[in-house]
């Protein structure tokens, strides 16, 4: 069997991965400087959600964290793949492209790829939350994790996709940007509550049977395994929190708009 007990699961091209963390988050809080200094109104927080997704992206790839190989590995996971693609998603980050471009071929390459069909049926709930938690099913109850460990190249493109799926589920749970269109809450709520069990699963058998070719100690399969299922738990409580006041402003729109008519003064 392989034995993982060196090196982060973010270990290929640490300084590259920190780079392009710095860089997203110089040109978010460009746009934003722009935005303001034309005058229009951009929330603060919105630009520290977005340095903060950043700076979970860069520890996840160079901090020194405490434990073992896998325990390590599941932190890194937890960061790269939920904490920090909720963060960037509560940004708002293709609003502010879209109002910080001007009208010319990127902003309409920009809509034109936020509109394409194709996107719309990734930001699909159900699909996006086939996309990220079978890929974690893949990943960790296939011998796809101990054959990533040898390959620079597929270690790379699996934390590329962890990355990217979390980012996609996200999306298409809070649906806070303008996309080609917009599924309901209870779609949304549904599907999150899925994936979360999906997600508890998959860290209680790995308290259990470690990932295929690997034979990391009990302590620390445990310990990540623990780590996973109640550090997925947070983020999905987050997540579910997004929906709950999408819902409650969604209840208050549709409380006011009937008072709203009925004391609407009639038209001689």
């Amino acid at each position: 069997m392989h034995h993982h007990d060196h090196g982060p699961a973010f270990d290929v091209g640490p300084p590259v991965a920190v780079v392009c963390a710095l860089l997203v988050v110089a040109g978010y809080l460009a746009a934003a400087r722009r935005l303001r200094r034309r005058g229009d109104a951009w929330p603060w927080r919105r630009d520290a959600c977005f340095t903060a997704g950043g700076a979970a992206l860069a520890a996840a790839a160079i901090a020194p964290w405490p434990g073992g190989a896998f325990t390590v590995h599941m932190t890194q996971h937890l960061l790269a793949g939920m904490v920090a693609p909720l963060l960037l998603v509560l940004a708002r980050p293709l609003t502010l492209a879209l109002r910080a471009l001007r009208p010319g071929r990127p902003r309409r390459a920009l809509l034109a790829v936020a509109h394409w069909r194709v996107s719309g049926w990734l930001l699909f709930p159900p699909v996006a939350a086939v996309l990220d938690m079978g890929g974690l099913w893949v990943l960790y109850r296939t011998p796809l994790l101990a054959a990533a460990h040898d390959r620079p190249v597929l270690h790379a493109l699996v934390h590329v996709h962890v990355v990217a799926a979390g980012l996609l589920f996200t999306a298409a749970i809070c649906q806070l940007d303008p996309v080609r269109r917009r599924w309901g809450l209870l779609l949304r709520g549904g599907t999150l509550l899925a994936a979360g069990a999906a997600h508890a699963v998959l860290a209680k058998t790995l308290y259990a049977v470690p990932p295929p070719g690997t034979d990391f100690a009990a302590g620390d399969l445990h310990a990540a395994a623990q780590l996973m299922y109640y550090g997925g738990d947070l983020v999905e409580v987050a997540l579910a929190v997004v929906v709950a006041v999408q819902w409650y402003a969604a209840a208050g729109r549709r409380r006011r708009t009937p008072r709203t008519l009925m004391g609407a003064p009639h038209s001689p």
